[in-house]
């Protein structure tokens, strides 16, 4: 056995180990792994056998887009009535959002027969749950704004999408245009005077701008139907989801429902 060491060094040496972190030990015995690792000689390491790198394959189809609006247009314009445009999306197998973990379609709520069609980007969880559209906290912000403005039932409120997309992320424009026969022709059955685009998802994919909401809110613009037969006057606005999140800006959206009241309260030019 080798001499202890002095009482001086070994303080020493477990000062240093303390200043070092060291706090605890793990074995009873002191081990000296340098001695013992001339007496036993590592193990050999057997070689790891690696498989074969797999040959990359053929790139995923991308979703066929195309044939997903061809096939909305096909049921779009056979439906002669809301009615039926409803169960048309219901049984649509072309929005990729339905099996993403949307439970139901969420198509309107409101007048059939309103002047303002407000139309927002998609349905979220609350919306997927009841098959509303605007039920949740932004929804219930929305139908307090538009009772201050007299607006209650004056307005058929609607989406983009009509399916919830997951995490309730902001659907892409090919997703929009999946969906887009089904609006234009909920707009061309119930013949609205005006659109109220809430957000920027929906300004920008209505209206086919790249400028964000804040340069777009509060302006006029036309908006034209995918073959040019229908063309109405069309606001976005803020959503109330964002203004839940910046309260200064109600005074803006608030200024843009104000501005559509009175549009829609003028009197019609004769003839």
């Amino acid at each position: 056995m080798p001499e202890p060491l002095p009482r001086a060094v070994a303080e020493s040496l477990l000062a240093f180990w303390a200043d070092a972190g060291v706090d605890a030990v793990l074995l009873d015995e002191p081990l000296d792994r340098i001695e013992a690792g001339k007496i036993l000689p590592p193990k050999p390491v057997a070689p790891i056998a690696l498989a074969p790198a797999a040959r990359p394959g053929p790139a995923a189809a991308a979703p066929d887009v195309s044939q997903a609006i061809v096939q909305a247009q096909t049921l779009a314009a056979q439906a002669q009535d809301m009615e039926a445009l409803a169960a048309a999306i219901a049984g649509f197998e072309g929005c990729g959002f339905r099996y993403e973990g949307a439970s139901k379609a969420v198509c309107w709520r409101g007048a059939l027969d309103a002047p303002v069609m407000v139309i927002g980007e998609g349905p979220g969880q609350e919306e997927d749950l009841q098959g509303l559209p605007f039920v949740g906290r932004a929804g219930k912000l929305l139908d307090r704004m538009l009772a201050a403005a007299g607006l209650t039932e004056r307005v058929l409120i609607t989406n983009t999408v009509f399916w919830r997309p997951p995490g309730n992320r902001t659907p892409a424009p090919h997703e929009q245009a999946v969906c887009a026969p089904f609006l234009e022709r909920a707009i061309a059955l119930t013949k609205p005077k005006m659109l109220l685009l809430v957000g920027g998802a929906s300004a920008k994919s209505l209206l086919r701008k790249d400028e964000g909401i804040l340069s777009l809110r509060g302006r006029w613009f036309e908006w034209r139907s995918s073959d040019g037969a229908l063309e109405l006057p069309a606001m976005p606005t803020l959503h109330p989801a964002f203004l839940l999140r910046q309260p200064g800006a109600k005074k803006r959206a608030w200024s843009d429902l104000l501005t559509l009241t009175e549009r829609l309260d003028r009197p019609d030019r004769p003839a």
